[in-house]
């Protein structure tokens, strides 16, 4: 993690409250991020080489098509996809001073994208309606230069309070919605969309924006209503690389009691995001209603909420993302390549109060093995891992918890399973998740209020023979094992292994 590249605030960490797990990583080059990678015929291609190590670092990427080309200098793969569907095998490869890394990435030309979970940040639980073209601008900035876009995070997304807001009494938000064509304005404090996205695109990563399908947007600013296809356009002409489309308002036109109510505006905006000139991922935000992990795939979507806001959900005995995550985790049979559920972002380091959003933000109140369940079960259950804290204040343990090879490994799997439950009760959870090389990972989680040993047997795993084992969040080996795996785990703790 390249720290030193970026000026961040240093917050207090008591070492015995806030162990980092997370080895840092060495100097030699590692090649992350996907395996796979979805791209459509004809499309504008952009990649960066998500890669660990000393810079200065050479890369190379051999067997790539002719119609994209690395840049050795920084790993960023720019171009157009062929115009041929079909599967292109690349190796891409990484040296510098202290050694060499290479990786196999199976780029597929087809009608699916999005083969593994994205990857990003979203500003909406830190900085609401508080937001700029600066800010993204320092997003980007910050995602480089804290190396998270070193372990594959690459969208930078603009949420909610871009637009106008009619009958605002601020100046720079109250003008006129649309331009003489109905094409949407954005409010003064962004400038230039096009620019914006360049800016984010330049250093390979991506750009993503929000509307949703009512009159309004949920913080009511003007959204897509009776607008959907030049919206669509816009984006797409603005260089945006996924949207996320917000139900709000449309419960007002539409009072849903069918299927075809609660897919119809989806079913509408993912069409005309599939006929642009660019690969949009559809990102379907209405918060798991009409059983959306049923058909989200159908309407075009990459992703879909599968609850309410986590920011906004209670905590019980644990902490509001478990309840969160106990639901998502039912729906295993949903999720695959080109189609994730979606249980909404991962909120830990410095993060705001979404009942209360002109609070300044502050550090979260999550333990931090608490923090370490959160990012387990998003990686188990093959979930968009969209970090939404601030990017300008991160520190050492969200970083060692976010930037995880190995765990975004198991996220990032080519196989695309999402984990299922082995065993749930009010005391302990057991996961277990099949990956493309024949491991398996599997999650134990301490949901009780003291430390307890959580065991899985291999019959319980549906395994045989012995298995090595790997610790991955402390990157360590350990004895293998051929009839059960087990942990002492601290309160809301977690041991996640890969059993090999």
């Amino acid at each position: 993690m390249r720290l030193a590249l970026l000026a961040l605030t240093t917050l207090p960490l008591l070492a015995a409250e806030m162990p980092i797990l997370t080895p840092k990583p060495g100097p030699e080059p590692r090649i992350n991020g996907p395996r796979v990678y979805g791209v459509r015929p004809g499309r504008p291609f952009l990649y960066r080489i998500p890669a660990t190590g000393a810079r200065p670092m050479k890369f190379e990427a051999v067997g790539l098509p002719a119609s994209i080309k690395l840049d050795a200098a920084t790993g960023i793969l720019t171009g157009t996809a062929p115009a041929k569907p079909g599967l292109n095998k690349v190796t891409l490869r990484a040296s510098n001073a202290h050694g060499k890394a290479s990786r196999e990435f199976r780029l597929t030309v087809g009608d699916t994208i999005a083969l593994t979970p994205p990857m990003g940040w979203n500003h909406w639980y830190t900085h609401y309606d508080r937001v700029s073209d600066k800010l993204f601008r320092e997003a980007a900035d910050a995602m480089v230069a804290s190396g998270m876009a070193d372990y594959g995070y690459s969208y930078v997304s603009i949420d909610d309070c871009w637009m106008m807001k009619p009958g605002s009494d601020d100046p720079a938000l109250n003008g006129a919605p649309r331009d003489s064509s109905g094409r949407i304005r954005p409010n003064l404090r962004f400038p230039d969309m096009p620019g914006l996205t360049a800016y984010i695109h330049a250093k390979g990563l991506k750009a993503g924006i929000y509307t949703g399908p009512g009159p309004l947007t949920c913080a009511q600013y003007t959204a897509a209503w009776q607008h959907e296809e030049i919206d669509a356009r816009t984006f797409a002409e603005w260089g945006y690389d996924l949207l996320k489309y917000d139900w709000c308002s449309y419960g007002r036109l539409v009072k849903p009691a069918t299927r075809e109510d609660f897919t119809k505006p989806y079913a509408l905006m993912g069409g005309l995001l599939e006929r642009q000139n660019r690969d949009i991922q559809f990102n379907l935000c209405q918060y798991g209603m009409g059983d959306v992990w049923k058909w989200g795939a159908e309407v075009g979507g990459q992703s879909w909420r599968t609850t309410g806001d986590l920011g906004l959900e209670r905590d019980t005995r644990l902490p509001g993302f478990y309840s969160i995550a106990f639901k998502n985790m039912l729906l295993a049979d949903y999720a695959g390549p080109g189609g994730w559920n979606d249980p909404d972002y991962i909120l830990i380091g410095t993060i705001g109060n979404a009942r209360s959003m002109s609070q300044a933000p502050k550090q979260t109140t999550l333990t931090a093995w608490e923090q370490y369940s959160y990012m387990s079960l998003w990686s188990m259950m093959a979930s968009p891992l969209f970090f939404s804290g601030d990017m300008g204040r991160l520190d050492e343990f969200t970083l060692n918890v976010l930037c995880n090879a190995e765990v975004i490994d198991v996220n990032q799997d080519p196989l695309g399973k999402q984990a299922r439950v082995i065993r749930k009760n009010d005391d302990e959870l057991v996961m277990v998740k099949p990956l493309e090389d024949g491991s398996v990972a599997v999650g134990l989680f301490n949901l009780s209020e003291q430390p307890r040993r959580v065991s899985a047997s291999f019959a319980d795993l549906g395994l045989k023979g012995q298995r090595g084992v790997r610790d991955l969040w402390r990157q360590q080996d350990l004895v293998p094992v051929s009839d059960q795996v087990s942990a002492e785990i601290d309160r809301h703790g977690v041991a996640l292994y890969r059993l090999k």
